[in-house]
């Protein structure tokens, strides 16, 4: 079962011949990027006038069970994900570590992609899965808003610039990338498994576990960030430096407003009654 699963994960003949392409990789132009992230956008602000028109204000609607069905599938597509990057790195290292041993040890590399590294291969396979998942994760904005009645520029703006990142990563072949997106599809499976959890019904944890998971995953980068700047000028670059430091202002920007957010929900939750409620969507 190991080897099959091995087999599916991270040799499987489409896996290891991956190679990202504007004209054999669905999704992979500027065009559609643009397009589709300015459609995240209208159809949200959309259907937020829309609920306003038609129902009370502050009355949540209901989608039965879609949510929770929604929450089951990302924690299971970000555990899948999570599982073939990991295996696809772990063979990746293996194979080519007599290119870079010399100057790199593996966990280097996974921070800084030797100079002229080209986007193919299966950890942009990966890569590749994770920036497609990015536009399922886009229907938890619908559901927030159906249920919560409100659109928020924060949960907007940190959408539409992940998903911007996923592609630059690959478009780039930016460093980073595989901690990045190993970091983010551990703390999904398990911040959308939680959702699936209290969705139907189950006990919801005694402090605000998708806050504190969003927490760690922004350390978690912060700290690798650090570790790119440091190897491109110890050890002779790091391949698409550029993509990086747009990539590092752009967390930089949702590091500042996931602050704000998170300032602004405690001080309501103190100041209503003294205590910490339930984790806010993000």
């Amino acid at each position: 079962m190991i080897a099959g699963v091995t087999y599916y994960l991270s040799q499987h003949p489409s896996i290891v011949a991956f190679r990202w392409s504007h004209t054999q990789s669905w999704g992979s132009t500027w065009s559609f990027l643009v397009t589709s992230v300015a459609f995240y956008l209208i159809v949200s602000v959309m259907t937020h006038l829309f609920l306003c028109l038609l129902v009370r204000r502050g009355k949540p609607v209901s989608l039965g069970p879609i949510p929770a069905l929604h929450s089951l599938m990302m924690s299971v597509v970000s555990a899948i994900i999570f599982a073939g990057i990991l295996l696809s790195t772990a063979a990746e290292i293996k194979e080519t570590r007599w290119f870079w041993r010399r100057t790199k040890t593996p966990f280097q590399w996974l921070l800084c992609f030797p100079l002229g590294t080209r986007p193919s291969g299966r950890v942009f396979f990966w890569s590749y899965i994770f920036y497609l998942s990015r536009f399922l994760h886009m229907f938890r904005t619908i559901f927030s808003i159906f249920k919560t009645r409100k659109l928020t520029f924060f949960h907007l703006f940190n959408n539409s610039i992940l998903t911007i990142m996923s592609f630059i990563w690959l478009e780039f072949s930016q460093s980073f990338q595989v901690l990045a997106i190993l970091f983010t599809t551990l703390v999904y499976s398990a911040v959308y498994g939680y959702r699936f959890w209290t969705a139907i019904g189950l006990r919801s944890a005694c402090f605000p576990f998708v806050l504190n998971c969003q927490i760690v995953l922004l350390s978690c980068n912060l700290v690798c960030h650090i570790g790119v700047l440091t190897l491109h000028f110890m050890k002779g670059g790091c391949n698409g430096i550029g993509a990086w430091v747009l990539n590092s202002v752009l967390n930089g920007v949702i590091l500042l407003l996931f602050l704000k957010f998170y300032v602004q929900s405690r001080r309501k939750k103190f100041g209503r009654n003294g205590e910490i409620g339930k984790d806010k969507d993000l």
